[in-house]
């Protein structure tokens, strides 16, 4: 079976350009590992630029409706078509992105069960602060002797909530867990100096709310998205769409957001750092280095 080569990092990094140089060298198709690419029309926001793939075939991306809640149990079943697909081909699969949690999950082999929806248990939630709410999520997690995710779980109370019920029902109800296997990869980090990171990200997000990030708010709420779910997805669409029914002035949503961004980078370096303490060998390049230079290097691990 073909290694599979994985290109992770923080937001703002470079993966994605990274990813599609190196596809194009080395006949590959990218796998997205973003937890909130799937959704449609979600464009500005999730930093879905695709016209940077420039050609190179992509997958999971574009997958579902905005106001779903996609899952990581549903994740792991997309990308395991996706991936047989690839390899079935004869093409190099390049797992791209930046949530660890679902890069974690394929590479492993994670053994999920589906979780359905528990509105007894919603019901007693409901209207709990954050900060209970992740308490009690760390109080189940302990008993399960899961971890907490890296992503925005608990940055809104109905992430949280979801968290909770999924939790809830592991404890209350041990099921035979689906089987996958895990993947053999030549895991690849971009690593970019943290002032460095911190000034992409400025710069990303004032250019992404000149380009329209709030009309693209304005527009799914026109469609009927309510602005709880909108909320639910974290970071640009919780502020923005504040913004939006005017609960945060522009300057509150734009410096409340900065900070939530960075805030987010450093939980996903975090992730990764993890990652190679239960295990994981990631090799890790310098993001400032020349794009030929990146992908040389790479070439010369045994893939």
């Amino acid at each position: 079976m073909r290694k599979v080569i994985t290109i992770l990092g923080p937001t703002a990094s470079g993966k994605t350009s990274l990813a599609v140089a190196l596809a194009k060298r080395v006949d590959g198709e990218i796998l997205s590992a973003d937890s909130r690419q799937v959704y449609r029309r979600m464009d500005i926001g999730t930093g879905k630029d695709l016209r940077e793939y420039d050609g190179v075939p992509y997958h999971l991306i574009d997958i579902c409706e905005p106001g779903t809640k996609y899952n990581l149990f549903q994740y792991q079943e997309d990308f395991a078509k996706a991936y047989d697909d690839i390899c079935r081909r004869g093409r190099q699969p390049i797992i791209c992105g930046g949530t660890g949690l679902y890069i974690e999950a394929v590479l492993k082999g994670y053994n999920l069960s589906p979780v359905p929806q528990n509105p007894e248990l919603r019901e007693r939630l409901e209207g709990k602060p954050l900060e209970e709410l992740t308490v009690i999520l760390r109080e189940l997690k302990e008993r399960n002797g899961s971890v907490m995710h890296n992503t925005t779980d608990v940055d809104t109370a109905q992430r949280a909530i979801r968290a909770i019920e999924i939790e809830t029902y592991n404890l209350e109800h041990p099921t035979p867990l689906r089987q996958m296997k895990a993947l053999d990869s030549l895991t690849i980090g971009v690593n970019i100096d943290r002032e460095l990171r911190r000034e992409k990200i400025t710069r990303r997000l004032k250019a992404r709310l000149e380009e329209g990030m709030a009309d693209e708010v304005r527009r799914l709420l026109d469609e009927g998205i309510t602005p709880n779910d909108l909320i639910y997805y974290g970071l640009e669409y919780k502020y923005v769409t504040e913004y939006v029914l005017g609960r945060l002035s522009y300057d509150e949503m734009f410096r409340q957001l900065e900070i939530a961004i960075h805030q987010f980078a450093k939980r996903q370096m975090t992730w990764f750092r993890g990652m190679e303490r239960r295990g994981f060998t990631i090799h890790w390049i310098d993001a400032t280095l020349p794009m030929e230079e990146k992908v040389a290097t790479i070439k010369t691990f045994d893939v």
